[in-house]
């Protein structure tokens, strides 16, 4: 895990890039230059803590790369490279398997990452993992292209004047991210492009060749009756949480008290002999959901070592511009609030923490998905966002047009597939993935998420529609083996979905807020005159504080230049 930066085909160095990402990489940072290139790596090291440093060099190619592949050491072996290399990082033997069978190489891989590959063919590569755990942007001046982890990084230089995208705007304020791949360039910043989920582009030979490497696959369906599938599940889901342990530093995980998280520490328990260590937050605030009981149960059944984070309402208020900083492509999510507190907690004492990220998009967990496969006389309706912002300019519809195009499945699928390629293609990487990874490394953390596997994919995508969803219970077959191996984790509860009662935080200052935020200059060129205010002095759209408030605080520290404490201070008139 780390930060990269680079500029290809171009003068200057990458140092300035990667500077900007030093919170990504707290064990040091390293910038070499070739012929037209020069790259710089920002190292968290995880894997081969002596050796991995990056750029690395071999079979006349160079690599330099986020994240982790986890399936290095069988592709060694199965391959015979094992004699070849030179360090135990984890992505030296794809330099060897690329030298073999050129970019066929990137399909076989298993796991999280953002890479540039520089050719020994002459050829240039960027690549990122299928699912878009982790991050990958460019800008381009010309002949030259700069990429780099973060958006943040492309403003280093002063070439690139950081400036917000109406559409992208939009879409932030309307669905809480902006739509992946739609509007070009696809991100927040204008001139700023995101490289896609799976895409795998080769640059700098003329015009930009791209293709992708899709996290859903259409497969035969898992053949067997239920204890058959059940094994099957268990199998795939043991092999997961096996292969995203890999680490030479001590990793834990994230507990909620949710299905998707239980069976991760369910497995986590039985793969390891010591106990594993388990961060849960929870909110002090009256009436607010609090899921500390039940994680405590499950940690208890499990004889996990088991801390609690409180979240209260002085939390918000400090943590509310660390995390509109962390999220330079922002979303609006306020889980990122508690997330970025647990990785303040879990620092120090871990490095690697595996999370339960795409259990409900590729198990079928969401309510949406089963309203979508009611009749519209038993109130059926898409699973697709639901439009409610009438303080914007155009009320936002644009903005579910975008999400539709970006959500459009392929034919050949079940109504339920549909919907989970839907979120799969947009929520996911744009909203839920980036929070995790942004949080997690502005504070020296490695995130990981077993359930977006490849294998784990290709076994869940595939299951039949009633293996996911039978009557009132998303997640199924899950359910049932989470039923088996850890009862504690009451797993056929009603889910409770997951809350932060960020308007009873906002509530008693909403008067203070109310003209600091419509004045905003960005805020003011989105919305409609007055109905800033108007969200703010009245309770009834108290839902709409949030999105508003963290979206100027966001454009004040990344369009404006204002220091992430002075901007807030500047909001509440402190």
């Amino acid at each position: 895990m780390c930060g990269i930066a680079g500029i290809l085909n171009g003068a200057g160095s990458a140092r300035p890039l990667i500077e900007q990402l030093a919170h990504r990489g707290p064990n040091g940072i390293r910038v070499e230059s070739g012929q037209g290139w020069s790259v710089g790596h920002a190292r968290l090291s995880i894997i081969d803590l002596e050796g991995g440093w990056q750029p690395l060099h071999a079979a006349g190619s160079t690599i330099i790369g986020n994240g982790e592949i986890y399936n290095y050491l069988e592709l060694a072996d199965a391959f015979g490279l094992k004699d070849q290399l030179s360090t135990g990082s984890d992505f030296e033997p794809l330099l060897h398997l690329y030298a073999r069978e050129g970019e066929k190489a990137f399909q076989r891989l298993r796991g999280m990452y953002a890479f540039c590959l520089i050719g020994g063919d002459g050829r240039t590569w960027l690549v990122r993992d299928p699912f878009g755990i982790k991050p990958l942007s460019i800008t381009r001046n010309g002949e030259s292209l700069s990429f780099a982890s973060e958006p943040r990084a492309h403003f280093a230089t002063g070439e690139l004047k950081p400036s917000a995208q109406p559409e992208a705007v939009e879409d932030l304020l309307t669905l809480g991210y902006v739509t992946p791949g739609v509007i070009r360039p696809n991100t927040m910043f204008q001139g700023v492009e995101t490289v896609l989920p799976g895409e795998i582009d080769r640059v700098l030979e003329g015009d930009r060749e791209e293709t992708f490497d899709r996290p859903l696959r259409r497969l035969p369906a898992p053949s067997g009756d239920l204890e058959t599938l059940l094994g099957k599940l268990d199998a795939v889901l043991e092999d997961s949480v096996r292969v995203h342990q890999r680490a030479d530093v001590p990793y834990g995980l994230f507990l909620s008290g949710g299905v998707d998280s239980a069976t991760i520490a369910t497995l986590m328990s039985r793969l390891n002999e010591n106990p594993v260590i388990a961060y849960t937050c929870g909110f002090d605030v009256p009436g607010a959901r609090d899921e500390r009981g039940q994680a405590e149960r499950v940690a208890r059944a499990l004889d996990i070592d088991w801390r609690e984070t409180p979240f209260g309402e002085e939390d918000f208020w400090r943590l509310a511009p660390k995390v509109a900083w962390a999220l330079d492509e922002p979303t609006t999510d306020y889980a990122a609030l508690p997330t970025f507190k647990l990785a303040e907690a879990a620092r120090g004492t871990l490095t690697v923490v595996l999370t339960g990220e795409g259990g409900d998009e590729l198990f079928g967990g969401y309510g949406r998905y089963r309203r979508a496969l009611r009749p519209a006389w038993l109130g059926g309706r898409p699973a697709e966002p639901q439009i409610d912002a009438p303080f914007l300019k155009g009320g936002g519809r644009n903005a579910i047009l975008r999400w539709r195009q970006a959500a459009r499945a392929p034919a050949g699928l079940t109504p339920l597939q549909k919907a989970q390629w839907g979120d799969v293609s947009t929520w996911l990487p744009a909203d839920l993935l980036l929070k995790l990874d942004r949080c997690l490394m502005a504070n020296g953390l490695e995130g990981r998420t077993p359930f977006l596997d490849r294998e784990v994919a290709d076994f869940a995508f595939n299951l039949p529609d009633a293996m996911k969803i039978q009557g009132r219970f998303g997640k199924w077959l899950l359910r049932k083996w989470l039923e088996r191996h850890c009862p504690s984790a009451d797993p056929w509860g009603r889910k409770k979905g997951f809350t932060v009662p960020v308007a009873s935080w906002i509530a008693p200052r909403a008067g203070d807020l109310a003209a600091s935020v419509a004045g905003v200059r960005a805020v003011a060129e989105a919305c409609l005159p007055g109905a800033v205010e108007a969200v703010f002095r009245d309770e009834r759209q108290a839902a709409n504080r949030w999105p508003l408030l963290f979206f100027a605080l966001w454009s004040l520290i990344h369009l404006e230049g204002a220091e992430p404490a002075a901007a807030l201070a500047s909001l509440l008139g402190d």
